[in-house]
């Protein structure tokens, strides 16, 4: 059988014998077919030698598209050009109505957040109070370190946490040199919000590649900065001296308060819903234990505070504040004081200020509806954006966004960036949103890994930048100390940035975030394992040895980290030196499967998942026969084809009856790789 279809005036084969001749006059008939004179030989009759059928199956397979690559958004509506008067009104209004709906949407997103930090600190926020009244162990760096990240995590807002800082340095609890490293904690725990988010888009798979890479680049730059720099600091003290000499330099007072730019529109919507006393929590890591008793929730809004001079009793003569106001009566010892009295004026207007429930009731009820508002706000938000950013909008947007400056200024459009995503950030106050705002950005294809880098850096500027100045606006006992821990945190970031962005050998968390966003991709699970330990389950062991002492601590977490330096080293010369490396270490067979591999994981998953979801059976019942029709489909188009070798149509036959695996898969919209 010929690979063309036969017709009149058979020549025979005249290569049989002459091999080299044949592979000659293939070259030569493929350099035609690639000049487009394949029509014309099938319009003179001739029927073609019959060469090998593996060339002809190699040119036609198509190449595997890189999941990383920004995809088009065609536009399949109708183009602006054809469409009349009426119909040009009407895309217009459509136009405008999308805007609307998506800042309604963006700033739904954005107060969900705000009540979703709320929550998360009436669940956990005495708990997280509790945790820094432990002075001896926040005295100990690692330890300092894995706290900030966890009472992050706890109240979801690196403002709050950095606030408890500040008041317990204030209160000489706690002194600044030990504080760094709670500040640089804080500083991973932010980056938590947009890993969030980055599971809201799991339904297609290159979307979640993208979109959660995106999300934990900011993961790992934090991280690699603090394994890079908290061990100078421990040892130099750098960042200590460094803005201990810059708040000395300057007369410092206090100012007015900090501008809030974004909280002036959200805050009257989120205040109907939840508004908390802070101070409560401050208290409570003050050591103040009439504050535990005390609610989050926030009862009175307008209080007037009134000092009067009045006659109290005190326990003997030393006590009187002054000599001349100091009395005895009896048995009983007088003197003037001045009596701070609050009286309460007016009640708040949220939803729970005349609610019996506990903190945690309230906290549980404000997670679940703040994820769910969370939750919807971003899908249409996805949804909207897939159907605005088409055709040419697209383009320009992705243009204006991702291309760079010609040679040989091509290294600016990053620094640019970063300016734009500082400049973000100011405007929002929070780092956490913008960076959750960028994500599903990312994910849909708008802006690429490379650009979702920079635009991360300058968040983290500008969220310290914002820090600095609620520091200034701080009262003059707490101005030196907030306005240095302010500094200690922004000269944190631009020691990282200097040390992960400059050079592009060095930047360490674009690579990372890939390797991370392949595997989420494969194994959508593993996202969900990744946010629990980093997040969690890390610090929290680490905590806990921090607890029996300095010996524990090193003795089990030094031989972790040296195991695991290794077995980087190793997969790093594994993919680049193998040869270097002993023949048992070329690879990892040596392991047992579960040890070096996900997929016994992905299988006992998946098993316990389909078995506790009954739903899953009708599920896979319509996958399958959706399979055994694209399998169908498949079959009717390749019996269309003709092959020399008939064993190439077995195998195909053969490869296609072990698809619906696959199609299983590809019927949600995703990659080619099943769960």
């Amino acid at each position: 059988m010929a690979p063309w279809p036969e017709v009149e005036k058979p020549e025979t084969n005249n290569y049989i014998g002459d091999s080299s001749k044949q592979n000659q006059n293939m070259a030569g008939k493929e350099g035609e077919n690639h000049k487009g004179n394949v029509a014309s030989l099938g319009n003179k009759g001739e029927i073609q030698p019959a060469f090998s059928t593996v060339a002809l199956i190699d040119e036609t397979r198509p190449e595997e598209d890189d999941p990383w690559a920004l995809p088009e958004l065609q536009d399949t509506g109708v183009k602006w050009s054809e469409l009349d008067g009426k119909g040009k009104i009407i895309r217009v209004l459509y136009g405008i109505g999308k805007f609307i709906m998506l800042l309604g949407l963006l700033y739904m997103f954005v107060c969900s957040l705000d009540v979703l930090s709320s929550a998360f600190q009436l669940v956990g926020g005495k708990a997280a109070g509790d945790i820094f009244k432990d002075d001896s162990v926040l005295s100990n760096p690692v330890a300092g370190l894995v706290i900030g990240v966890l009472v992050t995590v706890m109240v979801q807002s690196s403002s709050t946490s950095s606030s408890i800082v500040v008041s317990m340095v204030s209160s000489t609890l706690l002194t600044v040199r030990a504080a760094i490293p709670i500040i640089m904690g804080a500083n991973i725990g932010t980056s938590v919000t947009n890993t969030i988010v980055a599971l809201m888009q799991a339904g297609d798979r290159n979307e979640f590649r993208r979109a959660f890479a995106g999300a934990t680049i900011h993961d790992f730059f934090n991280w690699l900065a603090v394994f890079a720099l908290l061990p100078i600091e421990v040892v130099s003290g750098y960042l200590y001296h460094l803005t201990n000499v810059i708040v000395e330099s300057f007369h410092l007072e206090s100012g007015e308060d900090a501008p809030e730019l974004l909280k002036v529109i959200t805050d009257p919507f989120t205040k109907l819903i939840i508004e908390l006393d802070k101070s409560v929590i401050n208290a409570i890591a003050t050591n103040d234990e009439s504050a535990k008793n005390k609610s989050l929730v926030k009862i009175w809004c307008v209080t007037e505070t009134n000092v009067t001079l009045q006659n109290v009793t005190v326990p003997s003569v030393q006590n009187c504040t002054s000599p001349e106001f100091c009395w005895t009566d009896g048995n009983e010892t007088w003197t003037l004081k001045n009596v701070t009295e609050t009286e309460n004026i007016s009640k708040c207007q949220h939803l729970f200020v005349n609610s019996d429930l506990p903190d945690l009731a309230i906290g549980l009820i404000l997670l679940a509806l703040s994820l769910l508002v969370l939750c919807s706000c971003l899908v249409m938000i996805v949804k909207l954006l897939n159907s605005v950013l088409k055709g040419q909008v697209a383009s320009v947007i992705k243009k204006t966004i991702n291309t760079d400056f010609p040679f040989p200024f091509t290294w600016l459009a990053g620094y640019l960036a970063m300016l734009a995503g500082a400049g973000m950030t100011f405007v929002v106050q929070s780092s956490s949103v913008f960076t959750s705002a960028i994500t599903p950005l990312v994910g849909i294809g708008v802006i690429s890994i490379e650009r979702s880098y920079p635009l991360t850096l300058g968040a983290n500027i500008g969220t310290t930048t914002t820090a600095i100045l609620a520091a200034l606006a701080s009262p003059g006992s707490t101005l030196k100390y907030s306005l240095q821990i302010a500094l200690c945190h922004f000269f944190f970031n631009v020691s990282g940035i200097i040390l992960f962005y400059p050079i592009p050998f060095t930047r360490l968390p674009i690579r990372m975030c890939k390797t991370l966003g392949n595997i989420t991709a494969q194994y959508r699970w593993f996202a969900i394992f990744y946010l629990l330990l980093c997040f969690f389950l890390l610090p929290l062991f680490v905590f806990a040895l921090s607890l029996a002492g300095w010996a524990v601590l090193l003795g089990v977490c030094l031989p972790l980290f040296a195991l695991f330096i290794a077995v980087v080293v190793i997969n790093v010369m594994q993919k680049r030196r193998p040869h270097s490396l002993p023949e048992k270490l070329q690879n990892w067979d040596f392991l047992p499967l579960w040890m070096h591999s996900l997929e016994p994981w992905d299988n006992i998953i998946m098993s316990s998942i389909a078995f506790c979801g009954k739903h899953c059976c009708g599920f896979c019942k319509c996958c399958k026969v959706n399979a055994e029709q694209e399998g169908a489909k498949d079959k009717q188009l390749k019996t269309m084809e003709v092959y020399e070798n008939t064993m190439a149509m077995a195998d195909e036959e053969r490869g296609g009856r072990r698809a619906p695996a696959v199609a299983c898969v590809d019927k949600t919209g995703t990659n080619n790789t099943a769960l």
